[in-house]
C-alpha cells in the first residue's frame, strides 16, 4: 500500500470541491506528522483566500476517518496528516503476506527496449562506459520486475572506416598471433598499434581504405577477419559484465553492422517523404526547432558527401526496427548528456517520418561524468581514460582488504565473496545514488564507508538484520500481529509502506537516486528502531511483531538493492 497515494486520492476530491477544479494535494512526508499537504498555500493567490481558510475548508470535505487518518491545520496553512497506530499495523501486516512488498505488477505491460553500455570493438571498456552500463542495467531490472517485456540492446561500435585499418593490422600480425593478443584482453594495444601504423605509412593507409571497401562489399575473407575482431572483443566485454555483475549477455550484442542493410531504405524513405535535403553535398534532414550558433537551421546528416552513412542513419534505422519489428512502445537510450541534442534530433526526425508515434515514445536517459577528487574528469596518472576492469578490480581489492582488517579470522573464500559484493556494490551505488544528470566524484573512502549513504551501509544493515533473525532461533511468523506503539516502530512502519510509492514513481522517472535515498532512510529507521526497541529481549507478542518488522525491512532492502544491481550478504 502506497500511503502517499492513498492520502492524495482521499484529499484530491476535497481540494477539487474547494478550488472548483483538479488540484494536486502535494502530499509528502513531514517531520511534524506522518505526512503533510502543502496545496492550500499554493492555492491561496489563485482563490484569493487565506491558506488556513482553504485548508480548513478542505478538511470539511475530506473523508479520512475510514482509513484511520486524522488531520489538522498547522502553521500558515499546512494540513498535517497522522495515521493511527491500528491503521499502520493493518497496512504493514498486509505487506508481510505479499511477496511483492505492496508493489503490484504493471497493469499495462509494454515492450521496452533499453539501449545501454555500447562499447567499441577492438577497444577496451573504460570508466566512461560505467554509468551507461550501471544505469541501463538498473532500468532493465526494475522494468522486468514490474512485468514489462524488456529487450536489452548492447549497440556495439563494430562498423565503419576504422575497421579497414584494424583488419590490415590483423593481417600483418597473422591471424593466430592477433587472436592470441586479442583473447588476452589487450585491445587498446592492438588498436593503438594499428593507428600508429596508419598515421605513419601511406601504403598501409591505402590498403586500409581498400579493405573498408572490401568489408562493405561483403568480401568473404575480409568479413571473416572482421568477425574475428568482433568475436574476441565480445568475449572480453562479457568478462567485464561478469565482474560488474550486470545482466547483459552474448544474446544482447547488436552491432551497428546489423543495421547496415537498412540504411539505404531509411534514406530513400526520408527522400520520398520530402524530408531529405541537400547540404554541402550531403543528404540532411532539418528538424524544426534546432539551430546552430549562427542561428541557421541545424542539419542531421544521414548520408555523407562521400555517399557513406553517418551515425544518425544507423540510429534512425535502429529506432525504426525496434518499433516496427520488436513492437517497442518505450525506447530508452542510456547515453551521456553530451549526446542530448543528437538524440533529440533523431527522435524529431523519426516523428516527422511517422516511425515514432503514439503509443511508442523514445527517451534519452542522459547522465553526467565521473570526476576524480580534483574535480576534473577521472583519468589515469598517464592522463588516459581509466580502464573499467582496473577500476572494478581496485574496488574489489580495497573492499576485500577492509573486510579482512575488520575480521582477521575470515577465510579467504569468504573474504573474497564479501570483497566482491561490497566493492562492486560501492561502485554501483556511488553512481546510482546521485541524480544521473549530475557529475559525481569517485572517492574511495566515502564509497566504501560503513556509515552514510553508501552501499556498504545498506549491505551491513541487511546483514545485521539477518544476524538478528538467526539469533532469534525461531522462524518469523508472517501472520504475527503488528504493534506500532513506540515512535521508532511507527517511523519504521511508515518507511516500509513507502516502498511501493517509490517504485511506482521510479517506473516513470527512472531516477534511481530516489530509490537509493529511500533505502538509506529505511536502513536508518531500522537502526534507530533496533537501538530503541529491544527485539530479542522483548516478550511474546511484542517480540514476534518486532521480528516481523525486522524481516520486512530485510526483504525490502534486499529487493531494493537487487533492483539497483547490488548483492546482499548474509554475513559481513
Amino acid at each position: 500500500m502506497d500511503l502517499e497515494k492513498l492520502l492524495s486520492d482521499r484529499l484530491a476530491p476535497a481540494f477539487a470541491a474547494v478550488a472548483g477544479g483538479p488540484v494536486d494535494p502535494l502530499v509528502r512526508r513531514s517531520p511534524r506528522a506522518d505526512f503533510q499537504s502543502d496545496a492550500a498555500l499554493a492555492l491561496a493567490r489563485r482563490l484569493g483566500r487565506p491558506p488556513r481558510d482553504i485548508a480548513a475548508a478542505v478538511l470539511a470535505h475530506a473523508v479520512l476517518d475510514d482509513v484511520g487518518v486524522s488531520a489538522e491545520v498547522s502553521g500558515p496553512g499546512f494540513l498535517n496528516l497522522r495515521v493511527t497506530d491500528g491503521a499502520l499495523a493493518d497496512l504493514v501486516a498486509g505487506l508481510a503476506s505479499d511477496a511483492r512488498l505492496g508493489v503490484p505488477p504493471t497493469a499495462t505491460p509494454q515492450t521496452v527496449v533499453v539501449d545501454y553500455s555500447a562499447p567499441n570493438v577492438a577497444k577496451e571498456m573504460h570508466v566512461g562506459h560505467l554509468r551507461s552500463t550501471v544505469i541501463g542495467d538498473a532500468a532493465v531490472r526494475l522494468l522486468d520486475w514490474l512485468g514489462h517485456r524488456v529487450v536489452r540492446v548492447n549497440h556495439l561500435g563494430d562498423w565503419g572506416t576504422p575497421f579497414g585499418m584494424l583488419i590490415e593490422h590483423l593481417i600483418d600480425l597473422g591471424e593466430a598471433d592477433a587472436a592470441q593478443n586479442l583473447s588476452m584482453g589487450d585491445l587498446d594495444t592492438f588498436y593503438r598499434a594499428a593507428r600508429v601504423k596508419f598515421d605513419a605509412d601511406e601504403a598501409f593507409q591505402e590498403r586500409s581504405r581498400l579493405r573498408v571497401v572490401a568489408l562493405q562489399g561483403g568480401d568473404e575473407r575480409t568479413r571473416r577477419l572482421w568477425r574475428l575482431l568482433v568475436t574476441q572483443s565480445e568475449r572480453y566485454f562479457l568478462t567485464v559484465y561478469d565482474l560488474l555483475d550486470v545482466t547483459l549477455s552474448a544474446a544482447d550484442f547488436r552491432g551497428e553492422s546489423a543495421y547496415n542493410d537498412l540504411l539505404a531504405g531509411v534514406v530513400d524513405d526520408l527522400d520520398r517523404l520530402g524530408l531529405l535535403l541537400p547540404s554541402g553535398g550531403a543528404g540532411c534532414v532539418f528538424p524544426p526547432g534546432f539551430t546552430g550558433r549562427d542561428g541557421e537551421p541545424l542539419p542531421l546528416i544521414v548520408r555523407k558527401s562521400d555517399g557513406g552513412y553517418g551515425y544518425p542513419a544507423t540510429d534512425l534505422a535502429a529506432l525504426r526496427q525496434r518499433v516496427g519489428e520488436l513492437g517497442a512502445t518505450r525506447l530508452l537510450y542510456v547515453v551521456g548528456l553530451p549526446q542530448r541534442q543528437h538524440f533529440a534530433m533523431v527522435f524529431a526526425v523519426a516523428e516527422a517520418a511517422g516511425w515514432l508515434c503514439p503509443p511508442a515514445r523514445a527517451e534519452h536517459l542522459g547522465f553526467g561524468s565521473i570526476l576524480g577528487t580534483d574535480g576534473r574528469m577521472l583519468r589515469s596518472r598517464a592522463g588516459e581514460s581509466v580502464k573499467l576492469v582496473g577500476l572494478l578490480e581496485e574496488a574489489v581489492a580495497r573492499a576485500t582488504d577492509l573486510a579482512r582488517s575488520r575480521n582477521p579470522e575470515l577465510d579467504a573464500g569468504t573474504a573474497d565473496e564479501i570483497g566482491r559484493a561490497v566493492g562492486i556494490g560501492a561502485i554501483k551505488y556511488a553512481d546510482l545514488s546521485v541524480d544521473r544528470t549530475k557529475d559525481y566524484v569517485l572517492d574511495w573512502e566515502r564509497m566504501l564507508a560503513l556509515d552514510g549513504n553508501t552501499a556498504p551501509y545498506l549491505q551491513y544493515a541487511y546483514a545485521r538484520i539477518r544476524s538478528v533473525l538467526r539469533r532469534a532461533g525461531t522462524a518469523v511468523r508472517p501472520d504475527a500481529p503488528i504493534v506500532v506503539a513506540q515512535p521508532a516502530e511507527r517511523a519504521l512502519a511508515v518507511e516500509l509502506l513507502g516502498f511501493a510509492g517509490v517504485v511506482g514513481e521510479l517506473e516513470r522517472s527512472l531516477e534511481f537516486h530516489q530509490l537509493a535515498g529511500y533505502l538509506h532512510r529505511l536502513a536508518t529507521a531500522f537502526n534507530v528502531f533496533y537501538e530503541r526497541c529491544p527485539v530479542l529481549r522483548a516478550t511474546d507478542e511484542l517480540r514476534e511483531s518486532r521480528l516481523l518488522l525486522a524481516e520486512l525491512t530485510a526483504r525490502t532492502l534486499r529487493q531494493g538493492l537487487h533492483l539497483l544491481g547490488i548483492r546482499t550478504l548474509e554475513r559481513m
